[in-house]
């Protein structure tokens, strides 16, 4: 009986049944960021600019959903059609996506823009980047948009 109870952690443990070593990440974040390269050529970027957001992450187990508040929210979603990223912690790594719905054109060229998040979460500081990148239809008219990357860093403190 004594050999059963650590295969069964350790099979548990797949499940998140015996622990994680996922931080808990929910909670309401004041968030900066600042913009740096736009690969992407993303119209009002100014290099260098920074702008305050408001997010709320919540987690269950190791899926974490954040929303963007406020003007942030409206800026995510006349550039990208929302404003809701979704992924995973593995430990204090953040990993999420809002894959962008607003389609645009140039020439025969039709794209949207998706984002990622990857922070890492330490204590109540989170620190990372903010990655927008294109989805194109292929043609040919895409070449100046088409892998391009427009980036800015984040930092913020969750509120108590």
């Amino acid at each position: 009986m004594r050999l059963v109870a650590p295969w069964f952690c350790v099979a548990a443990a797949a499940l998140s049944a015996c622990g994680s070593d996922d931080v808990v990440a929910a909670g309401d974040y004041a968030v900066t960021v600042t913009n740096r390269d736009n690969g992407c050529n993303l119209p009002s970027w100014t290099f260098g600019a920074s702008t305050a957001a408001t997010v709320t992450l919540t987690q269950s187990q190791n899926d974490v959903t954040a929303v963007v508040t406020g003007l942030a929210a409206i800026a995510l979603d006349l550039g990208l059609g929302g404003h809701s990223y979704t992924g995973k912690i593995h430990g204090g790594s953040l990993d999420l996506r809002l894959f962008g719905t607003r389609g645009a054109t140039s020439g025969n060229c039709t794209y949207t823009l998706n984002s990622e998040i990857r922070a890492v979460l330490s204590g109540d500081t989170l620190d990372g980047q903010i990655d927008y990148t294109s989805a194109t239809n292929g043609n040919p008219d895409c070449a100046g948009i088409e892998s391009c990357d427009s980036f800015q860093e984040l930092t913020g403190t969750r509120n108590h």
